[in-house]
């Protein structure tokens, strides 16, 4: 189950865990989430997808990322009830190629259909995918350092298999709430419009969290996801040559490998130069001096009002740590489906005929 790593940080995950209980915005009946929904129908389902989820993080430093996409992508349109995770049909157009999950900027989704997979084998026909997503998210998030450093260091080590004590060094942990069912159908009109894109303004940004009942802080907090993960140059190239908050010697470094004009959209950066494989508070650091790769991310801090969160964040890792944890569970109770809504998936891309 999950480790909390310091007493700030599991009172605030654990007050905010309560209130999840307390105020969930349900869609469906009256049920409600909780850690412990699949104690009896399927104890393994933890144990199952983090497994698949070491040797994923371990193959490929870039899956932590990649998952924290999907999980917040899914969870802004609809709710968080796997509907992005609904391949196309020939009448119903899916969530993956609308607004800004096109291009195959969003990806895993056979990560997740290997998870569900094994799920599936433990457990037939009992967790929904949007619940293996949540899983998924968590153990991306703890995982992706302790893996990385595995993954440089592997010439001085003779196991390839991480020790126990390697799996805390990653980013926080939760207990995930659990309970939700899939949906049934995508909105690909609600994938066009209501995610935020890399040239949001801080206004914009924070419609868009209160839209779906998240506050500034939980955007404060939960932007810090971009601690991991890369950007294409198409995303940051007007941030790089045109804004006036950034740090020349940053902008400078970055425009090497994005020209301002012509070939070049689809090269990569890391959206935290600092730290890019440690799920850490870098990222506030590069925003403090004026490094934000995206101009939403640098929007944070820009003489606003978030300004002194970011400064807490930059210096202060654990007050980081313990808010992210705390955000993640508020954004996992964006109108999940429960109860009698909804379906359990069989296979995540399709709904069951």
């Amino acid at each position: 189950m999950a480790v909390f790593f310091f007493p700030e940080l599991r009172a605030r995950v654990l007050l905010a865990l309560a209130a999840a209980v307390l105020l969930l915005p349900a869609r469906g009946a009256d049920a409600q989430l909780s850690a412990g929904f699949y104690s009896a129908s399927c104890p393994s389902v933890h144990s199952v997808v983090r497994q698949v989820m070491s040797q994923a993080v371990m193959n490929d430093t870039r899956t932590g990322a990649a998952v924290l996409r999907l999980f917040y992508h899914d969870c802004f349109v609809n709710g968080c009830d796997a509907s992005l995770l609904l391949d196309d049909t020939p009448t119903t157009p899916g969530e993956k190629g609308a607004g800004p999950n096109a291009g195959g900027s969003t990806f895993g989704f056979d990560l997740v259909d290997t998870i569900k997979t094994q799920v599936e084998a433990a457990c037939p026909g009992v967790v929904s995918c949007a619940d293996i997503l949540a899983i998924a998210v968590r153990d991306s998030v703890n995982l992706v350092r302790p893996l990385l450093y595995l993954h440089h260091n592997s010439a001085s080590r003779t196991n390839t298999t991480p020790a126990r004590d390697d799996f805390q060094l990653g980013g926080p942990s939760w207990a995930v709430p659990l309970g939700r069912r899939d949906a049934t159908f995508p909105n690909s009109t609600g994938a066009a419009t209501d995610l935020p894109g890399p040239d949001s303004d801080l206004p914009a940004l924070v419609a868009a969290f209160a839209a779906k009942g998240l506050g500034s802080r939980d955007l404060a907090a939960l932007s810090g996801a971009h601690t991991v993960g890369l950007a294409r140059c198409a995303r940051f190239r007007t941030r790089v040559y045109c804004d006036a908050n950034v740090s020349p010697s940053f902008a400078a470094a970055r425009q090497q490998a994005c020209p301002a004009s012509g070939a070049g959209d689809d090269a990569l950066a890391p959206l935290d130069a600092l730290t890019p494989d440690e799920f850490d508070n870098g990222y506030y650091r590069n925003l403090v001096a004026g490094a934000g790769l995206l101009h939403s991310d640098q929007e944070l801090f820009n003489n606003g009002p978030l300004d002194a969160v970011v400064r807490l964040y930059s210096t202060n890792a654990d007050a980081f740590s313990a808010d992210f944890a705390a955000s993640m569970i508020q954004l996992g109770n964006v109108a999940p489906l429960t109860g009698t809504s909804g379906e359990i998936r069989l296979d995540c891309r399709k709904v069951n005929s």
